[in-house]
């Protein structure tokens, strides 16, 4: 059996965060990520761990949602003596009164019951009111499948990381270089990435699109313009790794500024594309408001180098998703670029400063001239260059430390 087909059947990196943090401290767990990231295949598998002591619904069963509105405790499972039972509840953010009918169910409990909410869209919790979540549970964003995950899935911390990665504290993986290709080649998904199959991807991700929006973004979004934000979504591709100007497709759409803001906030919502801003605290010149774009299914892009820049960002970006939602300081993703076009493609921040520069190149292994300009402006003394052969060679910049290394042995060391 290939080891893509034995991480299928493996737990993914959340289980033990979601049942220690949450279950074990009387906490609902919400998860949220992407359509078939792996959202429901969590849940079971947390299910299954108690011997299937418990319940999975989904809004898309009319019985479910028929109870949910007449009596919503009654879909609570009976305890026993040893376990405490689980309740999974799939898709429920499609009700607009979740929130408050939520609350009501956990503060009415009789007896102990873990309950973890399992959502395609970002699960706005957020709100002021009498019906307001808060204290009640822990956020967790999903990601599809990452290099290092697919043979690990074990925690790594954000201080481990960098000390591993600079001293190089293991060989890279044989297997690494191999798990590298299948994801440029068929992306992170798992269906697509299981599968090993073009044809069958290229399906798969014909269909997901599709879903997506026209049916996931008119359950959000109740427009009617949905063929031609299928139409735009076909034009974003192409704009990966650039500067993302709006004007620019509104151009092309024939629609307001507002109009195609408003379409692309949508799909930041379900989860298919999202955003990495300009940071510019203490950089002269710096670009302000223009952001870049990727998809969380870099399979999408069909240039190579932008891809591969995808693919770093998703990378970066579950690595401060998951740091940040698992209690080890906010990290964000974002960029620097000046009004000069000088640019360093993602730049980590911790807690509000930066913490790690990584510049991304397809194959030149020579440390890029822009370094000069920004390493010695941040307040982190390490900057990573990536590329997709192997390599590793230290430099030093500005009295800093520039790592060049190949991407198959740095995603090793990420989550």
């Amino acid at each position: 059996m290939s080891d893509l087909k034995i991480v299928s059947m493996k737990k993914r990196y959340l289980s033990e965060n979601i049942r220690d943090l949450c279950f074990g401290e009387n906490k609902m767990a919400f998860v949220s990520g992407p359509r078939q990231c792996g959202k429901t295949t969590l849940a079971k598998s947390l299910l299954k761990d108690r011997k299937n002591h418990g319940t999975y619904f989904n809004w898309d069963e009319s019985n479910f949602r028929r109870a949910w509105v007449k009596d919503p405790n009654s879909i609570v499972p009976e305890g026993k003596a040893s376990t405490v039972p689980l309740l999974i509840l799939d898709e429920i953010h499609k009700d607009r009164r979740w929130k408050r009918t939520l609350k009501g169910v956990y503060d009415t409990l009789i007896a102990p019951c873990d309950i973890l909410v399992t959502g395609s869209a970002r699960l706005t919790v957020y709100k002021k009111g009498s019906d307001s979540l808060q204290g009640r549970y822990y956020h967790f964003r999903l990601h599809p499948l990452s290099l290092r995950e697919l043979h690990d899935a074990s925690a790594v911390l954000p201080a481990d990381f960098m000390e591993n990665l600079f001293s190089r504290s293991k060989k890279t993986r044989n297997g690494a270089d191999k798990d590298l290709k299948d994801l440029m080649k068929y992306g992170p998904f798992p269906e697509p990435l299981l599968a090993q199959d073009a044809r069958k991807a290229r399906l798969w991700r014909q269909n997901r699109r599709e879903i997506i929006v026209r049916e996931e973004l008119r359950d959000i979004s109740r427009i009617p313009e949905l063929s031609r934000i299928e139409l735009m979504v076909s034009l974003l591709p192409e704009r990966v790794g650039s500067l993302f100007s709006i004007n620019s497709v509104r151009e092309d759409m024939e629609v307001s500024h507002e109009t195609i803001k408003r379409w692309l906030t949508y799909l930041q919502d379900l989860y298919y594309l999202y955003e990495v801003k300009p940071y510019h605290k203490s950089i002269p010149r710096a670009l302000k408001k223009e952001g870049k774009i990727f998809f969380w299914d870099f399979g999408e892009v069909e240039d190579k180098a932008a891809r591969f820049e995808n693919l770093i960002a998703n990378h970066l970006l579950k690595a401060c998703h998951q740091w940040t939602d698992t209690g080890w300081g906010k990290y964000e993703l974002f960029f620097l670029r000046n009004k000069e076009k000088q640019e360093i493609d993602f730049l980590v921040l911790k807690d509000g400063k930066p913490w790690l520069p990584v510049e991304v190149k397809l194959s030149d292994t020579k440390p890029s001239a822009h370094w000069r300009k920004f390493l010695p402006l941040l307040p982190c003394n390490k900057g990573i260059q990536v590329v997709m052969k192997r390599h590793w060679e230290k430099h030093e910049i500005a009295g800093k430390d520039l790592l060049v290394t190949g991407a198959a042995e740095f995603l090793d060391y990420l989550p």
